[in-house]
């Protein structure tokens, strides 16, 4: 795991595009993640427990305030511009930032979605991560029954590889996994398919 050390600082500025903004988690934020656990498949690949508890909604949010701390990268919540309502949680992962990798997860609240924010989201997600100036791919990786998280990632400019057989274990079952990417910008843009630019299992 990369050291927090390595990391780059908190953003100055929020990240947004579009309707999403993304901040850092508040213990407030305890209410969306009671509402994430109603999800069927949200507790299977991260430790939110399902029908989370207020205190166990708490405690997610804790781990995730702690992310940066522990040198996993940045987890941050989504917010809806229009009303300031924290609606779901993502995250830029690190682990391999030696290597110039890093992957995704986003989880949007069931009452948010149809209205794009998740698209903005990894928009502005995918952005800050080209603020970090060892990065130059990006990965995410989706179940290929999950039409909703793949249309998303697609929007957003990411380019499908291939697909990882029998990838990982989620729910009791081995599943495979869809590859997608982004790379480097050579261009402006926030996310031009290649000049912009159940996604990575998120780590709840």
């Amino acid at each position: 795991m990369t050291a927090r050390s390595d990391l780059p600082p908190w953003p100055d500025t929020a990240p947004a595009h579009g309707g999403a903004v993304l901040r850092r988690p508040r213990t407030a934020d305890a209410e969306m993640a009671r509402e994430l656990a109603t999800d069927p498949y949200v507790p299977l690949i991260g430790t939110l427990p399902a029908h989370a508890s207020s205190d166990e909604a708490i405690a997610w949010v804790e781990r995730q305030r702690a992310r940066y701390d522990d040198g996993a990268g940045f987890s941050f919540t989504i917010v809806e511009r229009a009303t300031g309502a924290a609606v779901g949680s993502c995250g830029l992962w690190l682990r391999e930032l030696a290597d110039g990798r890093a992957s995704i997860g986003y989880s949007l609240v069931p009452s948010a979605r149809g209205r794009g924010l998740a698209t903005d989201a990894l928009l502005a997600l995918t952005a800050f991560a080209w603020t970090v100036p060892a990065l130059h791919r990006v990965e995410l990786r989706i179940e290929p029954g999950n039409t909703g998280s793949l249309a998303v990632a697609e929007r957003a400019g990411y380019v499908r590889e291939g697909v990882l057989r029998s990838h990982e274990e989620i729910g009791g079952r081995r599943v495979d996994m869809v590859i997608l990417a982004v790379v480097r910008p050579s261009g402006p843009g926030p996310g031009h398919a290649r000049h912009r630019t159940r996604s990575d299992p998120y780590p709840g």
